[in-house]
């Protein structure tokens, strides 16, 4: 009996992190460029009482056996890399992914990070940065007076106050064999790992690689509906592990009033 208690606690574990996971869907519902989580679970180890084939009479052998779980345990969160909903801003400099890549984004100590969020902005150097002020890969600096038009297939176009144009570099993008398994740094960045692999870099619309729309946000691909029905099977599943924990309860007590 004292089993049914820890098996139904790591029950009630397992859906409080989905809870957790659901949670940062949903306060990143706004969150340009954001790809929601999914919780993978899986069962712990068995207690096998009666293996399967035991002889069980005279030329006679079990169809099954006689196995009792352990619980759950959760084995991963996963990121669902599918598109989100393009948001018209008519500005510019903001840009979304349509298809498959990322934006390279260098830190300050010179380390590459990744990501979708394509609201970008001209820092003090007249350089091209992300909102938190981070430069591109490769930098692209726009000229003062001059206004910019971004192409789909991330060519920077400038017009100066005379009208000649030029073009003043391109934006790339990478791509990986495993999106999933790139590791979320905040800030709308994304990290290399070995489970993601070495990043692929290219040219918008080329080999596979997405185009660039000027003008539009990705939003977040979290469907509030989704989550919301996510979070009351959540709900429910630690209801009724709570459920079997009392029921066990009830049953020690039946046991201990007959001892009596």
């Amino acid at each position: 009996m004292l089993r049914a208690f820890s098996t139904a606690a790591t029950g009630m574990t397992g859906q409080q992190t989905m809870v957790d996971v659901i949670a940062n869907n949903l306060a990143n519902v706004n969150t340009s460029g954001f790809k929601r989580s999914q919780l993978n679970f899986q069962d712990l180890l068995y207690v096998t009482l009666e293996e399967a084939g035991t002889e069980i009479a005279s030329g006679i052998n079990s169809p099954s056996g006689i196995e009792i779980g352990s619980g759950v345990r959760v084995a991963s969160t996963v990121k669902v890399h599918s598109a989100g909903e393009l948001q018209n801003t008519a500005n510019p400099l903001d840009i979304a992914i349509a298809g498959e890549g990322f934006l390279q984004i260098s830190l300050p100590n010179g380390d590459l990070r990744y990501t979708r969020d394509g609201s970008l902005q001209v820092n003090a150097n007249r350089e091209l940065v992300t909102a938190t002020g981070y430069t591109l890969v490769p930098s692209i600096t726009i000229p003062a007076d001059s206004t910019v038009s971004i192409e789909k297939d991330g060519g920077v176009n400038i017009t100066d106050a005379t009208g000649n144009q030029s073009v003043v570099g391109t934006i790339q993008l990478a791509r990986f064999a495993n999106p999933s398994g790139l590791s979320s740094e905040g800030g709308n960045l994304l990290a290399e790992t070995a489970a993601s692999g070495t990043p692929t870099t290219g040219t918008a619309g080329d080999n596979g690689f997405g185009t660039i729309q000027s003008g539009f946000l990705e939003k977040s691909n979290v469907q509030m509906v989704t989550e919301l029905v996510n979070l009351i099977t959540a709900q429910r599943a630690y209801e009724i592990n709570s459920k079997a924990i009392t029921v066990g309860d009830e049953m020690l007590q039946t046991a201990n009033s007959i001892v009596r």
